[in-house]
């Protein structure tokens, strides 16, 4: 079945990097887009960045744009989500998401990260 894990969440100070990572497994993982969500308490989840199935191509939103960087390792079914000058208000809950079809998705558990002083 497909099951996505992500890891290398925690707490880091304003400015700092934190590296997320996400295990894939029970697809073919290169055929598929993949995405990076977060949510804080209260609110919608909301899109972070996404990466096509080659890795040729991402986009982000605007308030993460030139800070964080996604990627894939299609040779070990790996998606990476790079996180540099992080502030408090990336704080959030995390989340892998494979993108199979408009409307079919699939979701990790997620991974806190926690950005204070």
């Amino acid at each position: 079945q497909v099951q996505l894990v992500e890891s290398g969440g925690g707490l880091v100070q304003p400015g700092g990097s934190l590296r997320l990572s996400c295990a894939a497994s029970g697809f073919t993982f290169n055929d598929y887009a993949m995405r990076w969500f977060r949510q804080t308490p209260g609110k919608e989840r909301e899109f972070v960045a996404i990466v096509t199935g080659t890795g040729g191509a991402t986009k982000y939103i605007d308030s993460v744009k030139d800070r964080f960087t996604i990627s894939r390792d299609n040779t070990k079914n790996m998606v990476y989500l790079q996180m540099n000058s992080l502030k408090p208000e990336d704080t959030a809950v995390y989340y892998c998401n494979a993108l199979f079809d408009v409307g079919r998705s699939a979701w990790g558990q997620g991974t806190q990260v926690t950005v204070s002083s």
